[in-house]
């Protein structure tokens, strides 16, 4: 499955995308990229900016030409939003050009990993828990569809995630 030569990380906001793929970067001694670091450093403005003042369309085409351009680099592992499935381009694009990895966890688990966190623009001024059902509702489908693997990581160190990722995705390429 390896074949494909890059990563991409998808899965709702608290799942650990950029933390797990740091690490399994390191493993597969790949490149690591985050589409929403991506987007910052392009425009310069951090992304609860860019929803404020180009609203969540604005940074969903932001998004897209992002994923768009990283999809396309080879030997990476790529952490992307929890939104860009949305996007059918998006999908189309992480599904053909790499190896997908769905992070899954539970509402509770991505209550208690965000938060605190004060740059999760589409929990600002709302009940977190239930945006989170919302955003899951309308998404889980969506990631179901383009993974290749699906990894829990409800209650798990990032390491032990990351080296399970490594070995599945290490096995498939040996079979």
């Amino acid at each position: 499955m390896l074949t494909k030569r890059n990563i991409f990380l998808i899965g709702p906001m608290g799942s650990g995308k950029t933390a797990v793929g740091r690490h399994l970067a390191r493993l597969f001694r790949y490149t690591f990229h985050d589409s929403d670091a991506d987007i910052e450093a392009k425009t310069g403005v951090d992304i609860p900016f860019i929803f404020e003042k180009e609203g969540e369309v604005g940074f969903r085409l932001r998004e897209r030409e992002s994923i768009d351009r990283l999809t396309q680099l080879s030997s990476i592992v790529l952490a992307t939003g929890g939104g860009a499935v949305i996007d059918p381009d998006n999908r189309r694009a992480l599904a053909e050009r790499g190896v997908v990895v769905y992070l899954a966890t539970s509402i509770d688990q991505q209550m208690e990993r965000t938060r605190h966190g004060r740059h999760r623009p589409l929990l600002q001024g709302t009940d977190p828990e239930q945006k989170l059902k919302e955003l899951m509702a309308r998404r889980a489908a969506l990631y179901a569809e383009i993974a290749d693997l699906t990894v829990s990581t409800d209650g798990r160190r990032v390491q032990l995630v990351a080296e399970e990722i490594h070995d599945e995705l290490s096995r498939q390429q040996t079979s």
